[in-house]
């Protein structure tokens, strides 16, 4: 099964046709139907999620039977659409749905027909299934699985990062996935309460309710710590807190905006620190909106920072932001900087041409 990123899922649902199939498999929480949704939403197209799990009849996606004369008909079921207008019909959970809702499947993956009732032209349908021992899955039927395209989801940390970014996520979360990115979605081997069936591990909506928790909080408590836990799981939580405790953590918009204000800190920080402020530079500036004053003043700050790196002798932490200037990740910061920052941006581009 071939693994595909975010940006590689947009490009696929770009290039394939609406009467072709896709199926997403990959663990709860990584962003799956939101990503979908976001990106039909922002091409007028309206979408329409089945939780297949946790339908218990096939009614549910058929609908209720009705007299017709001497006929039995069907009544289109509640989610289809009744104005001819195309739809993504996303089925959730498809490894998680009865046998008998399965069958029910068949005839719409195939034929985008159900019970009779067809689906306007230019509906498209694509369903996520879970992956894992973890899961109560049922054996999907290889003729239903045969009718999908099918990509295992791994969104890249970088890549909820610089979504986590706009969403205005705690800036001590994104800087702790920065600096260890394998509690984004749960380290393996780690788990509670197994025999339970109640193991708590991270996953990307935990983080997001964490920072809705801790977002007015300047100081995080034992209670916080509790509360954290509860979330994202106890192991994930220590970390976390030691990570907040030991980190007066400068953020890319400090860097930007209130230089001075964090210049003497940064003079402090190790390799790895300042690695991680500067993958905060750069998400900034891709996804922050400055106003004319405001991108004056992070262009100066800005070659400042660079500057501080030089004074500092950090060779490695100056390497690291060429690295991410040289990456494909952050085009709005590159054009940022090339329009904005031209010392920077000579100064970056010389080193790389040293290398």
């Amino acid at each position: 099964m071939i693994n595909i990123n975010t940006q590689e899922l947009i490009q696929i649902l770009d290039l394939t046709p609406a009467n072709q199939n896709i199926m997403l498999v990959g663990k709860h929480g990584i962003g799956k139907s939101q990503i979908l949704t976001h990106y039909f939403e922002a091409h007028s197209c309206k979408v329409v999620p089945l939780f297949l799990g946790q339908m218990s009849d096939p009614g549910d996606i058929i609908g209720l039977p009705d007299k017709d004369g001497e006929h039995t008909i069907f009544r289109p079921p509640y989610w289809f659409p009744t104005n001819n207008q195309p739809i993504v019909l996303f089925l959730d959970e498809l490894n998680r749905a009865r046998p008998e809702v399965l069958q029910t499947i068949m005839d719409l993956a195939l034929n985008r027909k159900i019970a009779g009732w067809q689906l306007p032209n230019g509906s498209r349908i694509i369903s996520a299934v879970n992956e894992g021992d973890e899961y109560q899955l049922t054996d999907l039927d290889p003729a239903l699985v045969s009718r999908f395209n099918i990509y295992r989801f791994c969104p890249t940390a970088q890549e909820w990062l610089l979504w986590a970014e706009k969403q205005g996520i705690d800036k001590r979360i994104t800087g702790f996935i920065a600096d260890q990115p394998l509690w984004l979605d749960g380290v393996e081997g780690i788990k509670q309460h197994a025999d339970w069936g109640l193991e708590k591990t991270p996953d990307r909506r935990a983080w997001h309710r964490v920072s809705d928790i801790i977002s007015n909080a300047p100081k995080l408590t034992l209670m916080h710590n509790k509360i954290i836990s509860g979330i994202v799981g106890v192991p994930a939580a220590a970390k976390f807190m030691d990570y907040a405790a030991d980190n007066g953590t400068v953020s890319g918009t400090d860097v930007l905006l209130n230089f001075e204000n964090v210049k003497k800190l940064l003079a402090t920080y190790r390799i790895h620190q300042l690695s991680a402020v500067s993958e905060s530079v750069m998400r900034t500036l891709e996804t922050y909106t400055f106003s004319p004053e405001q991108q004056n003043t992070a262009a100066h700050n800005l070659q400042q920072y660079i500057a501080l790196l030089s004074q500092l002798s950090q060779k490695e932490a100056i390497a690291h932001f060429a690295s991410c200037f040289n990456s494909a990740n952050y085009p709005n910061a590159v054009s940022f900087i090339i329009c904005n920052a031209a010392e920077v941006y000579e100064t970056l581009v010389d080193y790389i041409d040293k290398l």
